[in-house]
């Protein structure tokens, strides 16, 4: 536990144990949102084959996940952590440019 503290740059367990409790809520939330855009689309579980319902649910996920990263690690106060991680999580799945590009000199 110590050398992931570390890692992250984090100081206490409570702030260890609010990021683990961010990133629960946010996975389950991510999920639940997609579900839900899915469903008001008319996509469901019981119209649509399983090949093609799972991929079009990550298609939905992987994008939104990012962003309510953010949100859910600001409410619980941990936005000094959580901004960082999502834009780098949006960069590796090509959607760096929504925060636009740092001019190095």
């Amino acid at each position: 536990m110590s050398k992931l503290k570390q890692r992250w740059g984090i100081t206490s367990n409570f702030q260890m144990a609010v990021i683990f409790v961010v990133f629960a809520i946010n996975g389950t939330l991510s999920a639940e949102i997609s579900k839900l855009l899915m469903g008001l689309l008319g996509i469901s579980k019981a119209t649509t084959p399983t090949y093609l319902y799972y991929p079009l649910l990550l298609v939905l996920v992987l994008p939104l996940y990012p962003f309510l990263l953010m949100a859910v690690g600001y409410l619980f106060g941990q936005s000094a952590f959580f901004f960082p991680f999502a834009r780098k999580m949006l960069r590796s799945i090509g959607l760096g440019f929504v925060f636009g590009t740092k001019k190095t000199p």
